[in-house]
């Protein structure tokens, strides 16, 4: 029942947030500004209604730490697909023409935000995290991951290989980050990271969503198995190369901190993940 109170509430403040920033999504600006505050009222409802359904605090979103591990985030997500556009552009497969919109993409990062925030609410503190304490990390890491790519499927230009690639380098790999590091902060800097690297900087496809207007005025063309084709370089082999790797070093990490949930322990909620301080 706590996930449902714990879903419903994060949606809530989610639906009426994204009408709002759609609402306004031909003035940057405003989507910038709205972005920010949905991204933070959306922790914010996440904390409280954790210290409502379960009785203690929400150290996966603590304050302390919060700054130096969401920069973290975004510079491991920022770097992850950073390496995959120097691979596509040194292979002749992805060309900048010029600048693109330093507008568009400060609009960008506040919908980016926006998103990142919730799902990783959504997907790693609410679904991940409360599967973990039954079935254990790594049975919740693959079902959630599958849960999370798959759900991409919905998107306009999606693929079932495209949704398969986000379910292993996204949906595989943050879950391994949350179960390290035991904090939402992380995992919401290396989503927004990667997203807006891949819509705000390099203009590239985002999830079989259309190409986005970021800084630079950029294409990619090639072999969709090493550009990802329509769905974005999400479906590359070198993005799903990198996440797969990332995920086997967040997981050595979780197992050297104690922080594997062994399969049929039913650990009692927050024990070895919000019980103790995010690391």
């Amino acid at each position: 029942m706590r996930f449902v109170w714990q879903f419903l509430a994060v949606m809530v403040v989610y639906a009426l947030g994204s009408s709002a920033v759609n609402a306004v999504k031909e003035n940057d600006w405003l989507t910038l500004v709205l972005g920010v505050v949905v991204a933070a009222l959306v922790v914010l409802v996440y904390g409280w209604v954790v210290r409502r359904t379960e009785h203690r605090p929400a150290l996966d979103v603590a304050r302390e730490g919060a700054v130096a591990r969401t920069g973290w985030g975004v510079l491991i997500g920022g770097g992850m697909f950073t390496a995959v556009i120097v691979i596509l552009f040194t292979s002749g497969y992805y060309d900048v023409d010029g600048l693109g919109s330093v507008t568009g993409a400060l609009g960008l990062l506040g919908f980016m935000a926006a998103a990142a925030a919730t799902e990783e609410v959504v997907y790693r503190g609410v679904l991940f995290r409360i599967v973990e304490e039954r079935i254990g990390t790594y049975a919740a890491l693959v079902s959630t991951g599958l849960v999370f790519g798959l759900s991409h499927l919905l998107n306009e230009d999606a693929t079932l290989w495209g949704g398969l690639a986000i379910a292993i380098e996204a949906g595989f790999m943050l879950a391994a980050a949350y179960a390290a590091t035991r904090s939402l902060w992380l995992t919401i800097g290396v989503h927004f990271g990667w997203n807006f690297a891949a819509a705000g900087v390099f203009s590239t496809e985002v999830s079989g969503n259309g190409a986005s207007q970021g800084l630079l005025d950029a294409s990619t063309s090639g072999p969709e198995l090493l550009t990802g084709g329509a769905f974005g370089p999400e479906a590359s082999v070198y993005s799903v190369g990198f996440g797969a790797l990332l995920t086997l070093v967040f997981l050595w990490l979780a197992h050297r901190r104690g922080h594997i949930v062994p399969f049929g322990s039913r650990r009692a909620a927050g024990v070895g993940s919000a019980a103790t301080l995010p690391r």
